[in-house]
Formats: structure tokens, C-alpha cells, sequence
């Protein structure tokens, strides 16, 4: 029998294309190796020689999963950083991490092969690599341990395939692809029968139909699933499938899908009752402080806190004259504004903080439990446990609390994350992030309107700056272009305003809660004005950013936000959560004094615009 396409094993031994595609190539060598060993043949036969690893789709996938979360560019432990093959040949404190050719000589393969109880085994903590995943290893070092100089790593999920992608293709794909129903011959509810088609090749997910079609336009006749069932899927479950197929598509054996309705799995969750059932923890909470008005710390985790600073109530003049330098037409009229009490975080939202959000595996010791669904639809809430004891929330609803996908490039672009403000995400982000640290702590938390933000940049001041007029006098109180080094630099560093906020002016640009009209002076009301978003494009940004001349720094300078941010990003459709030439943007919180008095009211603060909940 002749071989079949795609099929390298040869003719009389060769194994079909589809066992290939059922097992993955490291297991594959196993097999011809025991085959061999069996036959009384020599491993070193041409016929048996083995399949040359392939980086991108069998080492990169080990590495950013297992390895990354403690050898990235971002505190490395031991000072090995693993993003590049440079790196990785470096070393760190304990000398290369790789020697090409010598796997016995490489920490990087001869760590993963300890017995698990070893205190060095890498990975640590239960995650012991495959047999597989250490023979590819090894082969890959054998080989030279090729690894392209423009391939650098950084850190992804392992996705879970019983969690996480079952319930996608048994609610969106099994229907149609199933036993006695198999659409363009394709079967999606058995192992065997998926792997053997030409839709998925494991550890590469651009050459799988099954991915490459569900992120096709909406209008698009090959758009899998189809819009009028279901399509397309949003961005955190096309990711998921990306991240799976690259991971090598680990499907459990003898595990068969079944045919689901969305409202009958675990990964939909009804919005309206997650809202009510949060709002109900968030007033029960605000009753029991008694609203006190007063500075606080809050944590994000055991580690990880932010400080909040009350703002008092009051009214303060929004805008800017005619005559002030750099005054701008959308600054005015000017208006009189009154404000309510409402809490301001001291600083803007640091990577600290924020990549609790992003990357839930970070999150150690904490109150909250990392359990996931999946990647979109994620936390189940354990608020701290009371002094009388029991779980004060308990329920299903508080999963669908919305992170980020994994991102395509390193988010910080370099500029340093510990204790740097966050940056570069979309509104919608940041958006989410208030909901979920709302629901982490149990205090509603939510963007600034634009009238709040001024009037906490002022403090009580009507000058272009809260410092005065001076613009001489900005190095001693802001981060801008001709003081920053071209890159944001660490939170809290100059002089805080009279309210004691730091970098209100200057660092990052921050994002607040309205949408942007050129002539929203002359619409809005003047007690607590909002604007609340109607489109995705554009959202108020305020306070001016490391890359802005000292006039942008102005309290009453406003930015509006634009596709142009995004516009590098390589995903189709674009990500709603990264914003790739925004590096200059981040965002801090604010808190009101008053909970919304219902969760109708509430959703509407972590709603950015009708398409996006």
C-alpha cells in the first residue's frame, strides 16, 4: 500500500497521515522507536530516523506554558530569561540555560526530567512534563536547538480542553459536525474522526480550518459558525482554540462531545442576574461601612494593594478660557459643574494590579479562587470570609466576570512593569477591570466620568495646571517628553496635586468614563455630568502622557480615542481589549460614595457601549 499525503515514514512501515494527525509528531517517535526496538532494527536506520522537532509548533508551546511564568523578561527567576534563544544560551545565575547539541548540559531539559518530588524539578508545582514534551526536548537540543532569532516567547495559558473548548464546540460546532450529520464531512464529536479530517493540525492553529474560519469576517460565506447560528464567535473563544491547536490539541481519550444548547452549558452565564446578584453583595457592603468617607487601602490580592483618596464634594469651573495657552475649542464654554463625594485611586492602575486581571495563574494566596470556566467568562467571587464566619456571597453568578485574552506581543513594550502604570488597553478594558475588581472586593468600583476627573486634576485650583500657570514648573510634577526617556516611568515619583494624586497630569494619559463629543460643554448638564460611550470610537481620554509636550499636560486638555490605536494589531477582527500603538495610555479608578440604587444602573457603568457587555 502506498503512502498517503503528508506521510514521511516511508512504504511498507509507513504509518497513515491521520495517525499522525491523531497522535502529534513526539509521540510518533516514541511509537517508531518502540517499533523499531521491536522489529530488532537500530534507531539509527534511515527509515527510522527521526522527525526533525519543529520549534514554532512543539518547543515554543512547551515553554510559554510551563516555563515562562517564571523565566519572562520581568523579574526572571534566577535571572534566566527564556524569551529568546539568545537568553536562553545566556543564562543566569547558575550559568547557560541551553547548550546546543547537549541536552545532559542544558538546566532547561535536565530540570524537567527530576523526580517530582525533586525541589528543582521544572515545571514546579504538579505540572511535570510529558514523556512527549521531555523527549522533544531533548531532540530539539540533539538538534542544535534551533530557534529563530525573530521568535521571542511570552507567557500563554494551557488551556484546558475539558473546561474550556468542549463546551465551545458542543454548543457551536457539534451540531452540525456529528455522527449521521457531518457537514463537508467533517465529525467534531469524536477524537479520531476530527483529527483524521484536514480541518485541525495539531501545533499550528493558522493551518486549521477549524480556528482560521472562526475569526473570518461576519459577512463572510465560510464564517464558522455561520451568523445565522451563532457567529461569530467572540474573541476570547476564537483565542482559546488558537491557544489549543498551538498547545497541541490535547484531546482526552475516549472522551465524546455531545450536541448542547448555549443556555444548557457552563460557559453562558445570564448577564442581568450575574449584575443583580453583585449589585446585591455591593449595597449590602456599602451598608455595613456606613459610607465612611476617609483614605483607605484596598488589596487586590494578599500582595497586591492600591490606595483610594477621598474627594470631597463641591463645584469647580470645567474648561479652559480662550486666552489660556494651548486652549482648544472642545474645552469650551466653560461651565460651572457641581461634584458629589466619590474616592480617587491615589496613583493609576500599576501592572501590579492590573495583571491579576490579564493573567489570573499570577494571582497566589489571595481571597479569590482562579477556578475558570473559561477564558472569557472567568472568576467564581470568594469575598473575605466575615468575622461571623461563612461565605457572605455565594453563586454561580459572579463567573461571568470578563478578563483579557492573551496578548500578541509584550504588553509594557519594555518600559518595566513593577509598579509602572498599566498601559495600552482598550476601553472596554478598562471598563472590565472595574467590574471585576468590584466584584474581587466587594466596593463598587468604575472609570471616572470626565467632570469628576478635572475636578480631581484641579483640586480646588482654576489655573492651566494644578501647580499654577508656570509650564517651567512641570519636571517637579509631571512625567512628559522632555523629562521621561522616551517611556512612562514608575508611579508616584513627582509631587502629588492638593489632594495627594500623583501623575493626574503627565505618565500616561488616562481614560475616562464618557464618550467624546467635540460640544459636550454646551449639552451636558451641570450637576454630575456623564456622557456615557455609544460606539466603540471615540472615548475621553484625560491628563495628558509621557510623550506629550508640557501644553497637553493641561487640566483642562481632553483626547479622544481613535481605530488608529489599534491599528497594528495582526488579529482578525481586531482585539477589543489591546490597543497596540497606545503606549502612551493607562487609566486610574474611582469609587462613589453611593452604590447605584439598582443593578439596571449599575450595568450601565460597566457597559462602554451597547455591542461590548
Amino acid at each position: 500500500m502506498g503512502s498517503e499525503p503528508g506521510n514521511t515514514f516511508g512504504h511498507a512501515t509507513s504509518l497513515p497521515y491521520r495517525t499522525f494527525a491523531v497522535y502529534g509528531a513526539s509521540t510518533l517517535r516514541r511509537m517508531k522507536l518502540l517499533f523499531a526496538s521491536a522489529l530488532g532494527l537500530v534507531a539509527a536506520s534511515p527509515l527510522f530516523a527521526a522527525t526533525p522537532v519543529d520549534f514554532k509548533k512543539e518547543v515554543r508551546p512547551i515553554f510559554e506554558v510551563y516555563c515562562l511564568k517564571c523565566h519572562g523578561d520581568e523579574k526572571p527567576k534566577g535571572d534566566l530569561s527564556m524569551t529568546t534563544r539568545a537568553k536562553s544560551l545566556k543564562g543566569g545565575e547558575n550559568g547557560p540555560g541551553l547548550v546546543p547539541g547537549q541536552p545532559d548540559k542544558s538546566p532547561i531539559y535536565t530540570l524537567t526530567i527530576l523526580p517530582e518530588d525533586h525541589d528543582d524539578i521544572m515545571p514546579p508545582k504538579g505540572e511535570k512534563l510529558s514523556k512527549a514534551q521531555q523527549a522533544t526536548l531533548k531532540q530539539w537540543i540533539e538538534e542544535g536547538a534551533p530557534w529563530p532569532d525573530d521568535v521571542k516567547l511570552q507567557q500563554r495559558e494551557k488551556v484546558d480542553f475539558v473546561k474550556q473548548v468542549k463546551p465551545i464546540f458542543e454548543v457551536h460546532c457539534v451540531a452540525c459536525h456529528k455522527e449521521g450529520h457531518d457537514k463537508g464531512d467533517l465529525r467534531m464529536d469524536v477524537k479520531e474522526a476530527f483529527f483524521a479530517s484536514k480541518a485541525i493540525v495539531p501545533g499550528d492553529a493558522q493551518a486549521s480550518k477549524v480556528y482560521t474560519t472562526t475569526i473570518l469576517p461576519a459577512d463572510h460565506d465560510d464564517l464558522m459558525p455561520p451568523k445565522k447560528k451563532g457567529g461569530p464567535l467572540s474573541a476570547a473563544r476564537t483565542d482559546l482554540i488558537r491557544d489549543w491547536i498551538d498547545q497541541g490539541a490535547y484531546w482526552p481519550d475516549g472522551l465524546k462531545l455531545e450536541q448542547k444548547e448555549a443556555d444548557s452549558t457552563s460557559t453562558e452565564r445570564d448577564w442581568k442576574a450575574v449584575i443583580a446578584a453583585i449589585h446585591a453583595q455591593l449595597v449590602k457592603n456599602a451598608a455595613a461601612e456606613a459610607a465612611k468617607h476617609q483614605n483607605y487601602r484596598g488589596q487586590v490580592s494578599k500582595e497586591v494593594g492600591f490606595d483610594m483618596i477621598a474627594i470631597p464634594g463641591g463645584e469647580f469651573v470645567m474648561g479652559s478660557p480662550a486666552t489660556e495657552p494651548g486652549h482648544k475649542p472642545n474645552e469650551a464654554p466653560q461651565r460651572k459643574v457641581k461634584i458629589d463625594p466619590f474616592w480617587m485611586g491615589k496613583t493609576e492602575v500599576t501592572w501590579n494590579e492590573y495583571e491579576l486581571f490579564q493573567f489570573p495563574t499570577l494571582e497566589k494566596g489571595n481571597n479569590v479562587s482562579t477556578e475558570r470556566v473559561n477564558r472569557e467568562l472567568l472568576v467564581i467571587v470568594d469575598f473575605p470570609t466575615p468575622a461571623g464566619g461563612g461565605n457572605p456571597y455565594v453563586g454561580k453568578e459572579a463567573d461571568a466576570v470578563t478578563r483579557p485574552t492573551t496578548p500578541y506581543v509584550e504588553m509594557s513594550f519594555g518600559m518595566g512593569k513593577d509598579g509602572f502604570p498599566a498601559i495600552s488597553m482598550t476601553h472596554y478594558a478598562a471598563v472590565a477591570y472595574t467590574r471585576w475588581l468590584s466584584a474581587k472586593t466587594g466596593q463598587f468600583y468604575r472609570l471616572a466620568t470626565e467632570a469628576e476627573w478635572e475636578y480631581a486634576a484641579r483640586a480646588g485650583t482654576e489655573t492651566a495646571y494644578f501647580w499654577g500657570n508656570d509650564p517651567a514648573a512641570a519636571p517637579d510634577y509631571a512625567w512628559f517628553f522632555d523629562n521621561s526617556d522616551s517611556k512612562y516611568q514608575k508611579v508616584g515619583l513627582k509631587k502629588p496635586n492638593a489632594f495627594g494624586l500623583y501623575d493626574m497630569l503627565g505618565n500616561v494619559t488616562e481614560w475616562v468614563y464618557d464618550g467624546y463629543k467635540s460640544d459636550a460643554y454646551s449639552i451636558l448638564g451641570n450637576n454630575n455630568p456623564v456622557m456615557p460611550g455609544f460606539a466603540e470610537y471615540p472615548h475621553v481620554a484625560r491628563g495628558g502622557s509621557w510623550d506629550d509636550g508640557v501644553e497637553a499636560l493641561r487640566c483642562a486638555a481632553r483626547f479622544f480615542s481613535d481605530a488608529a490605536w489599534k491599528m497594528r494589531d495582526p488579529q482578525l477582527p481586531k482585539s477589543k481589549w489591546y490597543l497596540t500603538d497606545a503606549q502612551f495610555l493607562g487609566f486610574r479608578i474611582v469609587r462613589p460614595l453611593k452604590v447605584p440604587e439598582t443593578p439596571e444602573e449599575l450595568a450601565k457603568w460597566w457597559t462602554t457601549y451597547p455591542a461590548f457587555k
